[in-house]
């Protein structure tokens, strides 16, 4: 039986391994074969699709500052609010949240936030007339 502490540190590990030397081979095993990633444009990949976008992706980001904000579980679900900071200093607000079944990350559903934009992104919300 794994517990909440177990899926924290599966994607701590997770986490850790797909920043680390290991890169995409070292978190490929830490997926489940039938895994789905969620974008907010609702684009879906497979594990195979987003091992290859990660892996293309951790060119241009080397040297990427990852600043984990809170790491919350909840039965079988992760959620990591971090800040990204890119070697230019582009910062990057963002919000995983992680399905674990089986001892593995079954799905992913992630939010990504320019921070510098993030005050204009306030008034969707504000009432007319202010």
């Amino acid at each position: 039986m794994t517990t909440t502490t177990d899926h924290k540190e599966l994607v701590q590990r997770a986490l850790a391994d797909l920043l680390g030397p290991g890169g995409v081979d070292a978190v490929a095993p830490l997926l489940s074969e039938d895994f789905l990633h969620h974008r907010p444009d609702a684009t879906t990949s497979t594990k195979k699709e987003w091992l290859a976008s990660v892996e293309a992706a951790l060119v241009p980001l080397a040297g990427m500052r990852v600043e984990v904000l809170h790491l919350l579980a909840d039965g079988g679900h992760v959620v990591v609010h971090s800040r990204r900071t890119h070697p230019s200093g582009v910062e990057i607000t963002v919000v995983d949240l992680l399905r674990i079944e089986d001892g593995l990350i079954t799905e992913v559903w992630e939010i990504i936030e320019p921070a510098a934009e993030a005050a204009a992104h306030l008034e969707w919300w504000q009432p007319a007339g202010r």
